[in-house]
């Protein structure tokens, strides 16, 4: 997985705000990005999230309250966030951080649409393979 593209902007500060939960971003060409921890979760790079081709990504719900408890460095084009539900697989390049941050709204607005879709609200509990709820993830 690439990170870094040639003349792409790299960060310069991360800060985690836990109370609030969101992690701030401020990249070298000037721009800053409070970015959800609940959209970092649902947009997670992991094959749990995108699976492993199109069409088998997992919707995710319940995330609302989830918190970032690590943020661990991956080299020096990554960071690999341990979420408070136990996700920690998903390795989030300096690019997807970019792109996370400065594409916000249409992110949120294709996640509303993907529930609606499903028939299932932001806050539902997570389905399991099997079909039951699933606390943890």
């Amino acid at each position: 997985m690439a990170g870094l593209q040639a003349g792409a902007p790299t960060p310069q500060s991360i800060t985690v705000h836990g109370q609030s939960r969101v992690l701030e971003v401020g990249f070298s060409n000037g721009a800053t990005f409070r970015i959800p921890f609940e959209l970092m979760r649902i947009y997670s790079p992991s094959a749990e999230v995108q699976g492993h081709g199109p069409g088998q990504e997992v919707l995710q719900t319940g995330k609302r309250e989830v918190e970032l408890v690590d943020l661990k460095p991956v080299g020096n084009y990554a960071v690999q966030p341990v979420f408070s539900d136990g996700h920690d697989t998903g390795i989030f390049s300096w690019n997807l951080l970019y792109e996370l941050g400065a594409n916000q709204a249409g992110l949120w607005a294709e996640y509303e649409r993907r529930l609606a879709a499903a028939g299932v609200d932001r806050d539902a509990p997570m389905i399991d393979k099997g079909g039951s709820a699933c606390s943890s993830h």
